[in-house]
């Protein structure tokens, strides 16, 4: 993370990063580039150094103990952006809906509250075309306790917030499948069915815009809007990367992931952000170090699901 900090005046905008993780980084940079007063709360002493080195100002705390939190700044925006971490020994709901109302509960003032969430809170759809008035149905644990955090926030004194459904995330270092791709396996999964995305960086774009929107709604779903073909998308990484045509075995029946079509024009109608990277097959030959990136996930916010 490139330090961009600049001298922060008095009157600057405060903002606090919950989880600064893939996501939560490039927000920062991003407001601090602004010139805001960026604070980012962290779970290990190992990312402390180097949000610092970029003018970070770092907490260390675990949201899902039990333990009492830290104090916490008055500040104008919050951003929880939490990953979720097997090794740690806590529970999807226990970072998510227990560690967001202890997080909420310590917060003084009333900043205004951003939720990343995702659109695996609809589970699989057999294509068909999703917004914010589409019914929700998770098929994943994932999916159940992200509804129950919206609705934490929605009914919460500092709420309603803004609950961001984000499509997968990708950008530099954050590629679907390539170690699959390139050691020749199988990808489990219909090549027709469809992917939804939003590059790293429009991401951090639309959290901004939210951030500092005169009345936001309290939802939106956040993707590139141009969903792709799986059949597509791997096609075209695997050409970048120099791997071999993928190859597809059929997913079981009760496979969860996603089929369904993103639709966010209410986001672009309302908010209006403008997308650096609105097509995901021309921006794939952007992402600088694509023929040496070895990621095999296709992160999602809040906390990591499957590609939808």
């Amino acid at each position: 993370m490139t330090s961009l900090r600049a001298p922060t005046p008095l009157s600057a905008p405060r903002r606090l990063i919950v989880g600064c993780g893939y996501l939560g980084e490039r927000l920062a940079a991003r407001w601090l580039a602004s010139g805001s007063r960026v604070w980012g709360v962290v779970r290990t002493p190992a990312r402390v150094t180097r949000l610092t080195a970029a003018g970070v100002e770092a907490i260390i705390a675990d949201v899902a103990s039990t333990e009492p939190l830290p104090p916490l700044p008055e500040v104008d925006t919050v951003v929880w952006s939490v990953g979720f971490d097997r090794s740690a020994g806590h529970g999807y709901r226990d970072v998510h809906v227990e560690g967001l109302g202890r997080l909420l509960e310590a917060l003084p003032g009333r900043p205004r509250v951003i939720l990343v969430s995702s659109t695996g809170v609809w589970g699989r759809l057999d294509g068909q075309c999703v917004d914010e008035e589409t019914p929700p149905h998770p098929d994943r644990e994932a999916g159940r306790v992200l509804l129950e955090a919206e609705a934490l926030l929605r009914g919460h004194r500092l709420g309603p917030g803004t609950a961001l459904r984000l499509a997968g995330i990708y950008g530099p270092g954050r590629l679907p499948r390539v170690d699959d791709l390139r050691a020749g396996a199988a990808l489990t999964a219909d090549p027709d069915s469809w992917l939804n995305l939003i590059h790293v960086d429009d991401a951090a774009a639309v959290v901004m815009a939210v951030a500092d929107h005169a009345n936001p709604g309290p939802l939106y779903v956040v993707s590139d809007g141009q969903p792709v073909r799986r059949r597509d998308f791997y096609a075209r990484l695997a050409s970048l990367t120099g791997s071999p045509p993928p190859r597809w075995t059929p997913p079981p029946p009760d496979a969860r992931g996603g089929d369904k079509q993103v639709d966010p024009r209410r986001l672009f109608a309302e908010i209006g952000p403008a997308l650096a990277h609105p097509d995901a097959l021309a921006a794939l030959a952007g992402i600088p170090g694509m023929l040496s990136s070895g990621s095999d996930s296709l992160s999602k916010s809040s906390p990591p699901t499957s590609p939808s």
